[in-house]
């Protein structure tokens, strides 16, 4: 997503790279050549650091400085590697979805983005809308003014929401009987090493932040805000700030009696390892990372206590001691959401690498191949990890299960999860609804053309807000969107922005 770092002190100056990390939008709009040239080719930026001390920016010139620029013949791609992985475009259609402005949360920075919500759900059973900004605060939408339900900033001393790329409060879950036991589920990062964690790498990987699971449990569930107890149910280190817990859910189809009710479903990324050479931490049945997690929160046999493992879990008869039980898929770099159809597929967005975005249909068991695949191509850990290349002949003996649909960096750079719509408009019926986080594009798939072993067709739509078509971008005022999507209890959805704070109802729709 951006270019090779190697050699850079050697080409442009100090100053230069320490004001391109404090405000890289700043100057890219100040007309500057090299930032223009690489806005141009890379179509995005990174985040505002203008919090970094001197000595921090220093520090960052400093290590850049220890690396030499890369042989321009090993940099370049592999003949044989794959020029466009995905050549036709997406195609836009005549769908035009309305939006009614529900509310905006208040700003919790003082740069952009001015807040960072990221996941809205309706509690089970109720009408309540909650939402989150990760800089630490859960919302309660009470009509529409939000009221702080749960601050982390004050309950968690040890928390970290800084450099921003994930970390923070990642996610909340209510518990399916929350109106009656009082069960929440939230994921936050941590500062390295604040406390021992129950999944660890060897010593001599640098921890960068540490996940953490925590159980919530108050005796007054329909108080606007909480109070009760709380208890954490498991720790990871990572060794990076980005891919970390970014979602915890339950399967809100499942009933009571069946096996799913009450299993608390955690994606797990790679935590950057397998850009940091480090690829053996992630693709395991023995590791973690890269994974999708599946336990009963109020279960007491894991090897920490603190939780169960389903005894249909997918690895339980496992021979190999040291497989981790509490693993239901494999393979990801970063499964951002967690969602089901109403015909029972769990489906879950896959954020890529270098090329491709990715959907995929997750069954018990299943091994999407990261970081060996990106989306349904081959990567070469040897070589170029920038290139990718078709499947081999043999491929099926590898048993690795594809993406149902995919797009590349061509049109996008991050998928945004969504969600099969079950809402009232006519015109989305029957459509999975999603898009790119970073260029505030909308896409949807037809659920019909979603199936094991295929590719289901994208397309774009729009949006208008007061009568006017505009993009995400015209909205916001940003470049970079970062938009979300919720749903409540009538299958409604929702449509969040991160720059400004604002949450959206999808009210209407019309083809023209």
């Amino acid at each position: 997503m951006g270019p090779h770092l190697g050699g850079l002190t050697q080409t442009v100056s100090s100053e230069w790279i320490k004001d391109f990390i404090k405000n890289p939008k700043a100057i890219i709009e100040s007309g500057d050549e090299r930032a223009k040239q690489l806005f141009e080719k890379f179509k995005t930026h990174m985040p505002a650091f203008n919090y970094l001390s001197d000595e921090e920016l220093n520090g960052i010139v400093a290590f850049i400085h220890t690396s030499k620029a890369p042989n321009p013949r090993k940099a370049n791609l592999d003949p044989n590697a794959i020029k466009d992985p995905i050549p036709e475009p997406i195609p836009m259609s005549d769908l035009v979805v309305n939006l009614e402005l529900v509310t905006q949360i208040p700003t919790s920075s003082e740069t952009s983005p001015r807040t960072r919500i990221t996941k809205l759900v309706q509690q089970p059973k109720s009408n309540e809308l909650f939402v989150v900004d990760i800089n630490g605060v859960l919302y309660h939408l009470n009509g529409k003014n939000p009221e702080a339900y749960l601050d982390l900033r004050k309950l968690k001393p040890n928390l970290m929401n800084k450099p921003g790329w994930a970390t923070g409060f990642g996610s909340f879950a209510f518990h399916p009987d929350f109106l009656k036991n009082g069960l929440l589920y939230t994921s936050h990062s941590e500062n390295p090493n604040s406390a021992k964690a129950d999944f660890e790498f060897p010593d001599s990987i640098k921890v960068a932040t540490q996940w953490v699971l925590t159980e919530w449990k108050t005796n007054t569930p329909a108080a606007n805000s909480f109070s009760g107890q709380q208890r954490e149910i498991l720790r990871v280190n990572m060794v990076g700030t980005s891919h970390g817990m970014q979602e915890i859910t339950f399967n809100s189809l499942s009933k009571p009696g069946e096996d799913d009710y009450g299993l608390l479903y955690i994606g797990i990324g790679d935590g950057g390892s397998a850009e940091r050479d480090l690829a053996y931490l992630c693709h395991s049945t023995e590791k973690i990372w890269g994974t999708i997690l599946r336990i009963d929160p109020k279960g007491r046999d894991s090897k920490n206590g603190k939780y169960g493992i389903p005894k249909t879990n997918p690895f339980v008869k496992n021979s190999n001691e040291r497989t981790a039980t509490e693993i239901f898929a494999y393979g990801f770099r970063n499964p951002h959401r967690i969602t089901w159809s109403q015909s029972g597929l769990m489906l879950v967005p896959n954020i890529g690498q270098h090329n491709i975005e990715s959907l995929c249909i997750v069954e018990a068991g299943n091994d999407f191949g990261w970081p060996v695949r990106e989306g349904s191509f081959v990567i070469d850990l040897s070589g170029n990890r920038h290139s990718i290349y078709p499947l081999p002949p043999d491929d099926k003996k590898n048993n690795f299960t594809y993406p149902v649909a995919m797009y590349d960096h061509d049109e996008g750079n991050a998928i945004s999860g969504g969600f099969e719509y079950w809402g009232s408009i006519p015109e989305l019926q029957g459509k999975f609804v999603f898009g790119d986080i970073f260029h505030g594009r909308l896409f949807y798939i037809e659920m019909k053309d979603v199936q094991l072993g295929g590719h289901a067709p994208i397309k774009e739509w729009r949006v208008s807000l007061d009568g006017k078509i505009q993009t995400l971008k015209q909205l916001t005022g940003t470049d970079k969107v970062d938009e979300r999507f919720g749903r409540d209890n009538k299958g409604e959805l929702y449509l969040t922005t991160k720059p400004d704070g604002k949450i959206y109802k999808l009210v209407s729709a019309s083809t023209n």
